[in-house]
């Protein structure tokens, strides 16, 4: 079997499983709620809520680009510069020791703080909402990257060393590749939170977007409504990372054919 056609296999095993795990899941809640006879201001039947959803899919699938549009470009930014970061300090002692604490604090700001201050300097766009995300993303992924540049086994440095391999083809061949299971730790997670970041923003004020449903169905105590945008969310969360994962499963190759 080729390598796509192993990919596409892998890709429809998955959506397939995943299918057949979401079906288990609907079926069980919808159960569970008529036979346990819960009251519905404590959790609505999985049928009155997806009709809530069908019944005006525009605001929903508006919603759901949007949110997706500022997760995905916090993501991506985020991703890259982590990276970035993580090869800058693993090869400079001095700025590891000088600026990585600087980050360190950072994220001991409160993601609301730091939301508000983004949304006064850049207004309620897709691009503050994008720097929220941001926040949340590069952290995780310098850690993760700098650790798996730091756990590259020296005996394979050396060796390529003495075939006359400078520092930036030990760093593309040996260090990045050996570190990549580690970064793909930090994708999975930071494909969350930027999820997270993403939502938070929209809550300081905006017309579109997950969080604002969200907000809106809180503040008029929807139940039906909250959680169709809980369940937007998920379905958005729990897609972003099962491409990371399926990505991390075609890229990282050598990870699977140990197991």
């Amino acid at each position: 079997m080729s390598t796509q056609a192993a990919f596409l296999h892998s890709v429809t095993r998955s959506a397939l499983q995943g299918a057949l795990m979401v079906l288990a899941i609907g079926l069980f809640w919808e159960g569970l709620v008529l036979f346990a006879d819960i009251k519905p201001h404590y959790l609505p039947r999985l049928s009155v809520i997806l009709t809530s959803i069908f019944s005006v899919p525009d605001a929903y699938v508006a919603g759901f680009l949007r949110t997706m549009t500022e997760t995905l470009l916090g993501f991506a930014i985020g991703a890259l510069v982590g990276v970035m970061n993580g090869v800058i300090f693993s090869q400079s002692r001095l700025l590891r020791e000088t600026i990585f604490p600087l980050f360190v604090i950072s994220q001991t700001i409160p993601v609301i703080a730091f939301g508000a201050v983004v949304v006064l300097w850049f207004g309620n766009t897709i691009l503050a909402k994008a720097l929220i995300a941001f926040y949340l993303t590069f952290f995780p992924v310098t850690v993760n990257t700098l650790n798996g540049l730091d756990a590259v086994d020296r005996n394979q440095e050396n060796l390529l060393r003495s075939f006359g391999a400078n520092r930036w083809q030990l760093l593309l061949r040996l260090q990045l590749p050996a570190a990549l299971p580690q970064i793909f730790v930090a994708l999975r997670l930071a494909c969350t939170l930027s999820l997270l970041g993403a939502i938070a923003g929209e809550w300081f004020g905006d017309t579109v977007g997950l969080g604002v449903l969200l907000l809106q169905a809180m503040y008029n105590e929807h139940m039906v409504a909250l959680w169709a945008a809980i369940l937007m969310s998920g379905l958005l969360g729990t897609s972003f990372y099962g491409l990371v994962a399926l990505t991390e499963r075609h890229v990282v190759f050598w990870k699977a054919e140990q197991l």
